[in-house]
């Protein structure tokens, strides 16, 4: 099986009340579940091998056998996102937002508006675009950072199973909670995993290789 079902990092219950046990067990071990066991399907009449990775499926892909693949995942990365333990942003991150959206406050009312605003079902994520800069998009039904060559650095699902059981239609109240849940120290890793994976050295006088730099050798907390 090319696509497995993540293992989630934390007991089912562990999100309460933020994110109730019951909205878990329908939206990972149903709507996600669904999501790899069609894409493994699809995969079988597909040309790629049996140990294609996920990414390069998503990259490499359309119509059905993408939406699926890809909502694998996009599930992945929320899961992944959110932490039970408060997690506080590290001070070299939270400069960085400062210099992208001016400051905190912007940040968040930026990703709310987005948040908000997103007609349907979708995503709103936080990116490093290829000029390493931190945006903010609205990502609809499976859309994701990779197919835009950008890299995924948080991301809120506002499909509304994942939070109609516990918010009904209230999605900004949804949205205004999870900002408890967020793993900051997961962001500030996934730009690290940037780092690590260039194939060429950061830009010139790239603060975002300062902020990597501070990270490594210089031991900077990141809880």
């Amino acid at each position: 099986m090319a696509i497995e079902l993540m293992e989630l990092p934390y007991e089912q219950n562990m999100l309460e009340p933020i994110i109730s046990k019951e909205t878990i067990e329908y939206h990972y071990g149903k709507h996600h579940k669904n999501y790899v066991d069609t894409a493994n399907r699809l995969l079988k009449d597909s040309n790629f091998d049996d140990d294609a990775l996920l990414i390069d499926i998503i990259k490499n892909s359309d119509g059905a056998l993408f939406n699926n693949a890809a909502q694998v995942f996009n599930h992945n990365f929320y899961w992944l996102s959110l932490n039970p333990e408060p997690i506080a942003i590290p001070p070299k991150l939270n400069k960085l937002i400062n210099r992208d959206f001016g400051s905190m406050e912007n940040f968040k009312n930026e990703f709310e508006d987005k948040a908000l605003s997103l007609f349907g079902s979708g995503w709103v994520w936080l990116e490093l675009d290829v000029k390493e800069k931190l945006i903010i998009t609205q990502r609809g039904n499976a859309d994701n950072p990779l197919i835009h060559l950008h890299t995924p650095l948080l991301t809120i699902d506002v499909w509304e199973h994942a939070y109609y059981i516990d918010y009904r239609n209230d999605r900004k109240k949804y949205f205004e909670e999870l900002w408890r849940l967020i793993d900051w120290k997961f962001v500030a890793s996934n730009i690290v995993d940037y780092y690590h994976d260039l194939t060429k050295p950061c830009m010139e006088n790239s603060q975002l290789c300062d902020y990597i730099d501070m990270l490594q050798h210089l031991n900077e907390p990141t809880t």
